[in-house]
């Protein structure tokens, strides 16, 4: 006998669509904490999930404006999704040929660039292994990897403000200005001030490690630094609109109608004892020198329109000084075409070994501080066209020292370091490729703006030719 139907045990008719929901709530919960697990993980061209460098610790730029979602949506479409997806714009398959590098006219490196090869001469024999990169990573800030013509970026710490995104954002450009030129390369890169590979502590095994700047007692080797870029945070344009500007506005006042005084102005607040006894000399009269200190929280606010380097040129003599260690104002003083009052420097960056004291500059004894400035001022007013003359070299050096020839050092320094390699340069598994576009996509509407302005195109012709030793 057949049990009656409305005896039949059934399934309730919500059950299914529950499972249903759950299972998809479920692995929407297990994706979104594994993608905000990933993300939590991930650092950045900007500082995500970095700590400060700890060999000059500052505060770690705060991410409050974003919400969490924002944050990792940010993160993955940005480090994982922009370069995958970006859309070519040609360059990268374009490339100079063989035969148009030789045929061109190739014009001889400044002098200056012979610096290169002294640079990297503590790895001419030794050659350039994983050890020394394993080791020098213990003091860098990220590690580059270019292979055929694609960059990879290890972050390890965060940089001050956007020093990392300009610079990365200038070997992008490098690849572009020399597609299919740039050779594979893997190097290990620090972003603050002060060189950390002290000849005597190294001296048996010499690290590689590049930054912005050195000195005679250091083996880091000094690159181009980030401002030529641009430098947002403080206002300071790309290098190819702002050495014009400046040289512009030093011409609206004549030589004869500037002020017979030496001029800084300046933060005397990065312990620096050189900067802080600048200060004493801020007497027109006794020393012939106008000292000023720089608030850059109040020149932020007025939007930086008492800073504008081209208005700063109205003086007859410029100082510089360095700071913490060495500072990028050296370029925008020289560029003046005032006397360059350079109080001995300790630290050198890629372009100031082709500077000749007396020439491009008048150097200023340290030890005698406020004395040497007075001097040179009373030299200058009694010798004026030798001191026009001075100024003006140092303007030409710094005009010679135009976008082309920047790009040019930065692809020999690149060529002659992966000379020196001893292994196949991979990407770490730890590493992102990084492009244009994925840059672009972290920085801000101001960030932004700078980088597009100072973006390249493919070179029509080859590098300045490197002069054998």
């Amino acid at each position: 006998m057949r049990l009656s139907s409305k005896h039949t045990p059934r399934t309730p008719t919500y059950l299914l669509p529950c499972v249903i929901a759950l299972s998809l709530f479920s692995l929407t919960a297990l994706l979104l904490y594994k993608v905000d697990n990933v993300a939590s993980r991930t650092g950045t061209v900007v500082g995500h999930n970095l700590e400060p460098t700890p060999w000059h610790v500052f505060p770690t730029k705060p991410f409050d404006e974003e919400t969490r979602q924002s944050k990792t949506y940010k993160i993955i479409q940005c480090s994982y999704l922009t370069c995958r997806y970006a859309v070519s714009d040609g360059i990268e398959g374009r490339s100079l040929s063989s035969s148009a590098v030789g045929d061109a006219k190739r014009l001889d490196c400044p002098d200056f660039f012979r610096a290169i090869r002294k640079d990297l001469e503590p790895w001419k024999k030794t050659k350039i292994s994983k050890g020394h990169l394993n080791e020098a990573q213990k003091y860098a800030a990220f590690r580059v990897v270019i292979i055929g013509g694609k960059m990879f970026v290890d972050w390890y710490y965060a940089c001050v403000q956007s020093r990392a995104m300009f610079t990365v954002w200038s070997l992008l450009q490098l690849l572009k200005r020399y597609p299919g030129l740039v050779p594979d390369v893997d190097l290990m890169f620090d972003c603050m001030d002060k060189p950390s590979i002290n000849k005597t502590e190294h001296i048996s095994m010499p690290l590689p490690l590049f930054r912005y700047c050195t000195t005679k007692d250091h083996f880091d080797i000094p690159f181009p630094d980030w401002s030529f870029w641009g430098w947002p945070e403080i206002n300071i344009r790309p290098w190819q609109e702002e050495f014009p500007d400046i040289k512009q506005g030093s011409q609206a006042v004549s030589w004869k109608n500037k002020k017979p005084l030496a001029y800084w102005k300046g933060n005397p607040d990065v312990l620096s004892p050189v900067r802080a006894e600048l200060l004493n000399c801020n007497d027109s009269m006794q020393w012939g020198a106008e000292i000023l200190r720089q608030d850059w929280g109040a020149a932020a606010r007025s939007g930086f329109k008492e800073s504008k380097l081209s208005n700063q040129c109205n003086h007859r003599y410029k100082i510089y000084a360095e700071g913490y260690a060495w500072s990028v104002s050296l370029k925008y003083i020289l560029s003046c075409g005032s006397v360059a009052l350079i109080i001995s420097p300790q630290y050198e960056d890629f372009f100031t070994r082709g500077l000749v004291p007396n020439r491009n500059f008048l150097p200023v004894n340290p030890q005698d501080l406020c004395p040497s400035i007075k001097r040179a001022v009373d030299w200058g007013n009694k010798h004026t066209r030798e001191a026009t003359a001075v100024g003006k070299r140092g303007q030409d050096y710094m005009e010679s020292l135009n976008i082309d020839r920047i790009y040019d050092y930065m692809f020999h320094l690149i060529s002659e370091y992966s000379k020196l390699l001893d292994f196949k340069p991979t990407a770490p598994s730890s590493s992102l490729e990084v492009c244009s576009e994925s840059v672009l996509c972290f920085a801000d509407e101001k960030q932004r703006a700078f980088l597009s302005r100072s973006a390249t195109t493919p070179s029509e012709t080859p590098p300045c030719n490197l002069k054998p030793e």
